[in-house]
Order: structure tokens, then C-alpha cells, then sequence
């Protein structure tokens, strides 16, 4: 299967790490050679209930039965959707009251943007330094990293920059600014969290100058920091958040909310201004709302931050220099870049899954299904633990 897989499928980087998948259920990948695969990385945090959770599979086998794809987005009322965006609305702030469901989280930045500028009449956008919002156009031009956009230039335009935490670059936000989108906790950079009510301080600079305030939840959106969405943890209320991966159970989903004042204005002058063919299909919005169920109506999201503090007392080496990030949205930072490949790619043949974050190379990724036992924690952070004192000796041997 890998030999097809390279020649047939257009690859991401030279290197994939080609696992050749079977099945998955729970915790576990299993591949094609008979192995079991311990997941701490839930298909960069997208499968939020594990693999395959029975609710999900249930959910989707009942839609499918009933009807798929009908009509474009927004045209005729559909149950799963309309119940899933009810039932999201009653977990969030009353002024975030209305969805626009869309089929991945780039895709939601893009919509953001697109709102942001026709609610404000201004072009401005703002974005953070080591932010990632995603690949396509408007989202990659929100990056500030020139190895990966130069190949794509020019970008859209007036794009401008800050320092996530930077309180003095708060005064760069103005009347000519549409809106400033911000990573709830920093993904790519190595899960960079607010500090000192930065993103309270942030709104508050909106405010002043009438500008939005969008917030990127497409990580940690969904009970994976301990609360239902990251900026629950801060105090704050955005005018627009983008939501995408682990919404939907394991399916392509992406998601901006705000206010329906806001939204409507997408309506009209011009009508179809964001429009999508199979956003809010109803497959895929089953599997959402049976999973954002689970995650409300049980004890998941409470248990979440044991989980961490199981991690993090379990966790303790000296080649692990420190363990950013929140709940099951973890960075092992490590000494060097080095020792994260090594560790990668190592826990590969011992049966345990992890990976890289985008622009911190000494980072490795620890986010789990939120469902993940006590006792696979265990397992999996003692081989990683396993993993470092052989590297460890192998440095002294050098």
C-alpha cells in the first residue's frame, strides 16, 4: 500500500511517516502489519473522542440512512445542522449566537476575514508572528514566515503583525484596523499561552478603536484545555471565533460564530457573500452534534485537566526542558530539534504515535483523544520517558 500511496497521492514533504492503516478504535491505530498503535496525537487533535466512538459511528450510519447531500449551504433547513448549531450556541456567550458551518478551519479563517471586512468597511487585518491559521490564501497570507509564503506571493493584502503577549503592539491596532485574529493558545509556535490578560487587553484595544476581535479555537476549541473553548480560560468574549477539527468527531468540519448582527450581514449587499456547497452537510453535522453531546452532557471535559497533571508529573526528564500548552494540548519542548525528531520517529517503532508542531523544531505534540485512559497515559509517557534515557545514554557514549 506506502508504494501507492507515494506514487498516486500527492505528498505534504519528502518524508512521510507511512503508516499503512487498517483500522482505528479508541486510543489505538492498528496497521496493516498486526501492530497496535498508541495514538497520543488524535489526528492533530481533530478526533476528539477517540477513534471510531461508538456515538459517532451510530450517529453517522442513522444519517446516512436518511438522506445526504441535498442542497447548497444555507437554502433548506436541515435537522442535524440546525440541532448541532442550537445546541453549540447553548454552550457559548449569548453575544456568539450564530453559526456558519463551513468544511474546514481554514476555511472558517477565510470566512472570518470576509466578515470582519464587510461588518467594518476597513481592509486592515492584523495577525500574530508564528501564527498559523491554515493553508489557503487568505489564511496563509495571515502567516509571517517567509519560507513558506514567498512561493505563493503576492498574498492578499494589508496583512500586518504583532508580537502574541506583546502588550506595547496593542497600540498598532487603530481605527483603520478591520479586525486582529489571534490563536487562543499559540499552535505552530509551540503552544504559546496569553499571559498577564493579554487577550482581555486585546478586546478591550478593539473596543476603543472599533475593530473585532477574532479568536482561532480550531485547536483548542472542544473541551481539549479543560474548558468547552480555550478562551474560557481567559475572561474573554470575541467578536468572531473559527472552529474546525475537533468538532467533528473525526470528519472534515470547519465553523465562524458571532453575532447574528454580524452574520446577517452576509445576507445581503452582496447576497451569496460567503457561500459554500456542502457546508452544514447533514453527515458530517450528525457526527458533530453527537459528539459535542458527549462532550457536554458527561464528566470528559472535567477530567481533563487531571489528565494533564498525570502528564506532567509523569513526564520529568532532564532532556525535556520544559511541557507548554493546556489540558490534552501539550508541547514536550525538548534540548534541541534533534532529540524531538529522534523521539518522533523512535516512538514510531516502539507502537507510539506523536509529532512535530510547524515552526518550534525542539517541540513534540502530546495531544491525545480527550477520551484517553489514566492507564494509557501511563503507557504511552513511559515508553517516552523509555525513549529519552536511550537517547540520554546514547549522548554519554558519544
Amino acid at each position: 500500500m506506502i508504494e501507492d500511496f507515494l506514487k498516486y497521492q500527492a505528498q505534504t514533504t519528502p518524508h512521510p511517516l507511512g503508516l499503512e492503516v487498517e483500522k482505528a478504535l479508541g486510543s489505538f491505530v492498528f496497521t496493516t502489519d498486526g501492530k497496535k498503535h498508541l495514538d497520543f496525537v488524535a489526528g492533530v487533535s481533530a478526533c476528539s473522542l477517540g477513534h471510531c466512538h461508538p456515538k459517532i459511528v451510530s450517529a453517522i450510519k442513522g444519517q446516512a440512512e436518511k438522506y445526504l447531500h441535498v442542497m447548497v449551504y444555507g437554502e433548506y433547513a436541515q435537522a442535524p445542522a440546525i440541532d448541532f448549531v442550537k445546541l453549540l450556541h447553548a454552550n457559548l456567550p449569548p453575544t456568539l449566537n450564530k453559526t456558519y458551518l463551513v468544511n474546514s478551519g481554514t476555511e472558517a479563517i477565510e470566512g472570518a476575514l470576509k466578515l470582519a471586512r464587510r461588518a467594518t468597511g476597513r481592509s486592515e487585518i492584523i495577525a500574530a508572528k508564528n501564527a498559523y491559521h491554515g493553508n489557503t490564501m487568505g489564511s496563509l497570507s495571515l502567516m509571517d514566515f517567509e519560507e513558506r509564503t514567498e512561493p505563493f506571493k503576492p498574498l492578499v493584502g494589508d496583512i500586518s503583525f504583532v508580537e502574541f503577549n506583546n502588550e506595547e503592539h496593542l497600540s498598532l491596532i487603530t481605527t483603520k484596523t478591520a479586525a486582529i485574529i489571534l490563536e487562543t493558545i499559540q499552535g505552530g509556535a509551540g503552544f504559546i499561552m496569553p499571559v498577564n490578560n493579554y487577550l482581555k487587553k486585546v478586546k478591550s484595544r478593539c473596543e476603543e478603536v472599533g475593530a473585532l476581535m477574532i479568536l482561532d479555537e480550531i485547536q483548542p476549541g472542544f473541551g481539549r484545555t479543560g474548558k468547552l473553548f480555550g478562551f474560557q480560560n481567559y475572561d474573554v468574549v470575541p467578536d468572531i471565533i473559527a472552529l474546525g477539527k475537533g468538532m467533528g468527531g473525526g470528519l472534515p468540519v470547519g465553523a465562524f460564530t458571532a453575532s447574528s448582527a454580524l452574520m446577517d450581514l452576509l445576507m445581503d449587499h452582496p447576497k451569496l457573500s460567503h457561500i459554500t456547497t456542502f457546508g452544514g452537510n447533514p453527515l458530517i453535522a450528525a457526527s458533530c452534534l453527537a459528539n459535542l453531546k458527549e462532550i457536554t452532557e458527561t464528566s470528559l471535559v472535567q477530567q481533563i485537566l487531571e489528565k494533564e497533571e498525570l502528564i506532567r508529573k509523569t513526564l520529568k526528564h532532564p532532556l525535556i526542558l520544559e511541557i507548554r500548552g493546556k489540558g490534552l494540548m501539550l508541547a514536550l519542548i525538548m534540548t534541541t530539534a534533534k532529540i524531538a525528531d529522534s523521539l518522533i520517529l523512535l516512538a514510531k517503532d516502539r507502537e507510539l504515535i506523536l509529532f512535530w508542531l510547524l515552526f518550534e523544531k525542539r517541540a513534540v505534540r502530546i495531544t491525545p483523544p480527550l477520551t484517553i485512559s489514566s492507564e494509557e497515559l501511563r503507557k504511552g509517557c513511559g515508553i517516552i520517558v523509555d525513549l529519552l534515557d536511550e537517547l540520554e545514554k546514547g549522548m554519554h557514549e558519544c
